[in-house]
């Protein structure tokens, strides 16, 4: 196969531009919906995980045949795409929600609604791990959360470094707290047995803070860390100019009052 016919990966930005070009050139009779097939095995998903989910069990769910699916998709990681992007169109939060808040509480209030949405479909969880989304609703957030931090003084270098560091926090929070095999209050409350168990000579700051270490709510250590991860942020667009230095600000961005 020549180097021009390779096939774009699912999800890469080749990819969802020749999908935008595709669905915009269609012909011919009227195809599936894609946004059912989508959300059919999102539900699927969640019932079931992402390893059993199939296009035959698919298009049986749908009552229809595996052909049909593949006039609209060349394999199961399109699918899985799409499924991601479509567990994103769930963060429910607008802009014009956010506009009045200051930019800790509006970045809060986004993560939030992020780890909310991914604990609502934990087995899928790990598909928002597998790439950068940069799909309409991840390029969306990017702007959102770039325009918003930009707005407020940030410079180029460290929006792009918070963004970043803001997502992975959230997802692999959630990858470790909600996803299948995550541990139960009861899987807890054995690490917190063990902990006691051991010699406080050997292990005391574990010994010492065996109750705590296993007794802090998900919702409490979430903001906990959180909130670390924005301290951080802040101070650092506020001392540490020889790090990260400022870039150009695009007119748009910096309508903001910086000092709010």
């Amino acid at each position: 196969m020549a180097a021009s016919e390779v096939q774009p990966v699912p999800g890469s930005p080749a990819w969802w531009s020749s999908r935008a070009l595709t669905l915009t050139h269609q012909r011919g009779r009227p195809q599936t919906d894609v946004g059912t097939i989508v959300d059919t095995a999102l539900k699927l998903i969640d019932d079931v995980g992402i390893q059993a989910l199939t296009l035959r069990t698919l298009a049986e769910t749908l009552g229809s045949g595996t052909a049909t699916l593949y006039r609209r998709f060349d394999s199961k990681d399109e699918l899985l795409t799409l499924v991601a992007e479509r567990i994103l169109s769930e963060v429910r939060v607008t802009p014009e929600e956010l506009e009045s808040l200051p930019w800790r509480e509006a970045v809060a209030v986004a993560a939030n609604a992020l780890r909310d949405t991914l604990r609502r479909h934990p087995h899928a969880i790990p598909l928002l791990a597998a790439q950068v989304p940069v799909g309409p609703n991840g390029l969306r957030a990017r702007e959102w959360l770039g325009g918003l931090l930009l707005g407020h003084g940030f410079s180029v270098p460290l929006t792009a470094r918070a963004f970043t560091a803001i997502g992975h926090y959230v997802i692999g929070f959630a990858i470790q707290h909600y996803s299948p095999g995550s541990p139960s209050p009861e899987d807890q409350r054995q690490l917190r047995d063990h902990y006691h168990s051991l010699d406080p000579a050997a292990y005391p700051a574990t010994t010492a803070a065996a109750d705590e270490l296993t007794s802090v709510s998900p919702h409490e250590e979430f903001r906990f860390g959180l909130d670390l991860l924005l301290d951080g942020l802040e101070q650092a667009s506020r001392e540490r100019p020889d790090r990260f230095k400022p870039g150009r600000i695009p007119r748009h961005c910096i309508e903001s009052d910086p000092s709010a």
